[in-house]
């Protein structure tokens, strides 16, 4: 699937890629397998829930013919999705020109908030 503008709403359950062609929009979900840890005081380790390798992988991978990627969701998912890209799928990595707290809109909402933001980038850039 190619499309010039996607958005990816992420959390740790679920991910929603949106293309700017509605037809090809898709929902990608966890198996629901992984419990979710959280930091107990006085223990080593940063207390983030663990990374869902296979998950962010699936994520990425689906939109590995986006031209721009836009990363977005209510927690700490989206930030671990663009780091998963950067260190397992460094080409996919560099498409990504944003990542921005949202909280759980609809994907009819999510996909006029990357409109907008996808319009302020082309702007600041000329095109």
């Amino acid at each position: 699937m190619s499309a010039n503008h996607v958005v990816i709403w992420v959390d740790h359950r679920e991910a929603h890629i949106l293309y700017f062609d509605a037809s090809l929009n898709q929902m990608i979900k966890t198996d629901g397998a992984h419990p979710h840890l959280h930091h107990k005081a006085n223990e080593i380790g940063s207390g983030n829930a663990p990374e869902e390798h296979a998950f962010f992988h699936q994520v990425i991978s689906a939109v590995k013919d986006a031209h721009e990627i836009l990363i977005v969701g209510p927690g700490s998912a989206k930030n671990e999705l663009q780091k998963h890209a950067v260190a397992h799928d460094p080409a996919i990595a560099q498409k990504i020109v944003g990542v921005e707290t949202v909280d759980h809109p609809t994907d009819g909402q999510v996909l006029n908030f990357a409109k907008q933001f996808f319009h302020k980038v082309d702007q600041l850039r000329g095109i």
